[in-house]
C-alpha cells in the first residue's frame, strides 16, 4: 500500500500540478525497498507487541490452551524446571501470521512471489489451526494424524511446485565464458552454494521433487524444533535475517549480478516478507519466552517452517536452507535417525535401541539436566554460526 504513494508525485505531475508533486515528493522514498524493509521490520515488532496481550486474554477467554501436558513430558519425565506447560494459551500462530501479513499489505509491491508466499502461509497455518483444535478439544498431544497433515502439505507444494515450474518467470543469471545473460526457470534448474552456475538445467522432475521436499521439510522441521520456549520462533528469525539479504540481493539485479546468485524479478520484496517474518518473530518472542505466556502452536510452526521453504524456492536457494536452518535441519534428523535406528535394531536384535536419550534433539540435551534455557539459548548460537556460514556462500563461489 505505501508504495504506491511513491508513484504519486509523478501522477499529479502528469495531470498539470508540478507544484503539488514538488510538495509530496518526499513521498518517492517509499519506493526505495531498503525503507520499506526496515519499515516492514519495525510495523511488525510494534504490532505483534500491541496485539499480543489482546490476543493472549482472547484465546483464554476462548479456553484455547494446552491442558495436557506435553508428550516429552509424559514419557520422558523432563520437569526439571517445575514448571508445567498445561494451562498455556496456545494458536499463538494466528498473531505471528496475522502480523505478517498485515505489514505485508502495508508495505509491500504486491507481485505473484509475495502473494504465493503469504498465500502458501496461510494455508498450512489453517491446516496448524486444525491440527491445534483437535488437540484442544480431544485433550490430548496427539491432534490430527501425521498422515493427514503430510498429505495436504505434499499437495500444496506440489501445487506451487507446478505452478513455478510452468509459470513464465525466470531468474536471470550471467553466462559461463562471458555468455551473457540466460534464463532459467525457478524449477527445473537447480543451483547449489558456493557454485557460480548452474550444477543442472531441464531438471523439471528432479527440481519438481526438490521444490517439494524443502517446502514440505522446512514446515516440519520448524515443527519439530518448536518444543521448548523462545527456541522455534528465535531460530525462526535468525534464518529470516540470512533470507532477507538473499531476497534483497536476489531482487537488486547489479548486485546479482556481481555475486553470481540469479537474480529474480521481484524478489525485493520478499524482502519485505523476511523483514516483515523478523519483526513479527521477535514480537512473539516477548511473550513465548520462558516461561511462556502463549505457544505458537502448529498454527505457528507449519506456516512459518513453509513460507521459508518457499522463500528458498523463489529465490533458486533451497540448499542455502539447509545450511542457514542448520538448527531445524538438525532437530529434524534427530527424529529420522531416532525412529530409524529403532527399527533397524528392533528387526536385527528383537529389541529397539535409541541413539539419544530423547528426540527432537533438544529434548536430548534436557535429558543431560541442561535448563531449557541453556538448550534455547546454545541452539541461537549454533544457529547464529549456521547464518553466518549461509552468508559466506555469498562470496565463496
Amino acid at each position: 500500500m505505501f508504495y504506491y504513494l511513491s508513484q504519486l508525485p509523478a501522477w499529479i505531475a502528469q495531470r498539470g500540478h508540478p507544484d503539488w508533486a514538488d510538495a509530496l515528493s518526499g513521498l518517492r522514498v517509499f519506493q526505495y525497498v531498503s525503507f520499506r524493509v526496515a519499515g516492514a521490520a519495525v510495523t511488525a515488532l510494534l504490532l505483534s507487541l500491541w496485539l499480543g496481550p489482546r490476543v493472549i486474554e482472547w484465546l483464554r477467554g476462548l479456553r484455547v490452551r494446552q491442558d495436557y501436558e506435553d508428550r516429552a513430558r509424559e514419557m520422558g519425565g523432563i520437569t526439571a524446571d517445575g514448571i508445567s506447560k498445561r494451562g498455556v494459551p496456545t494458536m499463538g500462530g494466528l498473531l505471528i501470521v496475522g502480523a505478517i501479513d498485515l505489514t505485508a499489505l502495508l508495505w509491500a509491491q504486491w507481485n505473484p512471489l509475495v502473494s504465493l508466499t503469504l498465500g502458501a502461509m496461510l494455508v498450512l497455518c489453517l491446516l496448524g489451526f486444525y491440527d491445534d483444535y483437535s488437540k484442544i478439544t480431544r485433550q490430548q498431544s496427539g491432534g490430527v494424524r501425521a498422515a493427514v497433515k503430510l498429505a495436504v502439505q505434499l499437495a500444496l507444494a506440489l501445487l506451487v511446485g507446478l505452478y513455478l515450474w510452468h509459470l513464465p518467470m525466470n531468474s536471470e543469471l550471467p553466462g559461463a565464458g562471458g555468455r551473457g545473460i540466460e534464463m532459467h526457470n525457478l524449477v527445473s534448474t537447480i543451483m547449489v552454494p558456493f557454485a557460480k552456475h548452474p550444477v543442472l538445467t531441464g531438471a523439471g522432475a528432479l527440481g519438481l521433487l526438490l521444490t517439494v521436499l524443502t517446502i514440505v521439510g522446512s514446515s516440519n522441521a520448524v515443527n519439530l524444533t518448536d518444543g521448548l520456549d523462545g527456541l522455534a520462533i528465535g531460530s525462526t528469525a535468525i534464518v529470516s535475517m540470512v533470507f532477507l539479504v538473499f531476497t534483497y540481493i536476489a531482487g537488486h539485479h547489479d548486485q546479482a549480478a556481481y555475486l553470481n546468485i540469479p537474480h529474480v524479478p521481484g524478489a525485493g520484496d520478499l524482502a519485505v516478507v523476511c523483514a516483515a517474518m523478523i519483526g513479527a518473530s521477535f514480537g512473539f518472542l516477548w511473550f513465548n519466552c520462558h516461561p511462556a505466556q502463549v505457544f505458537m502452536g502448529d498454527t505457528g510452526s507449519l506456516a512459518l517452517g513453509g513460507a521459508l521453504g518457499l522463500i528458498a524456492v523463489l529465490i533458486h536457494q533451497p540448499f542455502v536452507l539447509l545450511i542457514g536452518g542448520g538448527v531445524f535441519v538438525m532437530e529434524a534428523l534427530s527424529v529420522l535417525l531416532q525412529r530409524g535406528w529403532f527399527k533397524y535394531t528392533r528387526l536385527k536384535t528383537g529389541e529397539g535401541r535409541r541413539l539419544l536419550l530423547m528426540s527432537p534433539l533438544h529434548h536430548h540435551f534436557q535429558k543431560l539436566n541442561w535448563h531449557e534455557n541453556q538448550v534455547v539459548i546454545r541452539f541461537y548460537i549454533i544457529g547464529v554460526l549456521f547464518a553466518v556460514l549461509a552468508l559466506a556462500t555469498l562470496k565463496l563461489r
